[in-house]
């Protein structure tokens, strides 16, 4: 509660705010671009989230699917835009930290995009298709041992590709990866038993599990799932300290003027504060930024935190884009 009171406050101060803005700005629409598939969890964020900014800004924010190559040709259609103001990435933690270690891109991640805010984040679920005779974790990775298991992902190099690679070196499974153009398409298969296993944001998984169409064996946090008390931790169910939590943000041309990135965090911060959508990305397991995280500085400060982490790790895996 405390938080959503902080978050409110700041944007309605940072709205009202008689310097430091493009006055002018928005005075039509705003591209918001995905750079996965519809209907997957970075896709519910965005159309969630433009929903609510729509109000806020008085334009329309409409959302854009542009996919392919992990998401990295979705974030070029942004670092090639205007930087006005009107072309605006939703990315996560694979297209702005993992794909530059794995793709060959045509544009640099730090140098060529300006940050706006930090989205809310999300664990994920190791979920398994309804006819998998495991009924723990533990016995999800000996029957996965010695067999040729499919696993989707929304894209090489993409959060689940990844953790499906850490998984596989901590237990000695073996997967063959299926890679899709979003977790949207891969999990339409695996409720339809195609795949047979995905390490899934909790978000895209979470109402496939409440339906009874897959099952759900940890989530990849330290603490329980508020919304989904009954699914362990992956501590608990035997596979200690292996934590992930895919976050997001909003990313601009680097050319953008500081006062339009000014008005699009205003937006974020504001779109955020409202209860109804804070009460919707919580019953999805998402968990809110805290509001000392959401100031442009501190996305950059996090999103070089995780490439000077991750990228050592992705390149000794040899991950190559395919």
């Amino acid at each position: 509660m405390k938080t959503r009171l902080v978050i409110a406050a700041a944007a309605a101060m940072l709205l009202n705010a008689p310097s430091g803005f493009a006055a002018d700005y928005p005075t039509s629409s705003i591209t918001l671009v995905v750079p996965f598939a519809a209907g997957g969890p970075t896709d519910t964020l965005g159309r969630m989230l433009a929903r609510r900014m729509n109000a806020v800004l008085g334009q329309s924010v409409i959302v854009q699917n542009v996919t392919g190559a992990g998401g990295s040709l979705g974030v070029g259609r942004v670092v090639h835009a205007e930087p006005d103001g009107y072309t605006v990435s939703l990315g996560n933690w694979s297209t702005h930290v993992i794909n530059g270690a794995i793709y060959p891109l045509d544009y640099d991640l730090i140098s060529d995009l300006k940050p706006v805010a930090l989205l809310p984040s999300a664990p994920q679920l190791i979920v398994a298709r309804n006819d998998v005779p495991a009924t723990n974790l533990k016995d999800l990775v000996a029957w996965l041992k010695g067999r040729n298991v499919n696993v989707g992902t929304a894209g090489v190099g993409s959060a689940g590709h990844v953790s499906s690679l850490l998984f596989e070196r901590q237990t000695g499974a073996k997967f063959v990866f299926v890679h899709y153009r979003g977790a949207g398409p891969a999990m339409v298969d695996m409720v339809r038993g195609t795949l047979d296993v995905m390490f899934d944001q909790a978000s895209n998984s979470l109402p496939h599990v409440r339906a009874g169409e897959i099952k759900a064996f940890a989530v990849t946090s330290e603490a329980r799932l508020s919304v989904a008390p009954d699914i362990p931790t992956v501590d608990e169910a035997g596979l200690p300290n292996f934590h992930v939590s895919v976050w997001s943000g909003l990313w601009v041309p680097k050319a953008t003027p500081n006062s339009v990135v000014a008005r699009l965090n205003a937006a974020v911060r504001a779109a955020l504060a409202d209860t109804a959508l804070q009460e919707k990305l919580i019953a999805l397991g998402l968990d809110l930024p805290k509001p000392d995280a959401m100031s442009p500085e501190a996305l950059a400060r996090l999103q070089r935190a995780e490439i000077d982490k991750w990228w050592p790790i992705v390149k000794a895996a040899r991950m190559k884009s395919e």
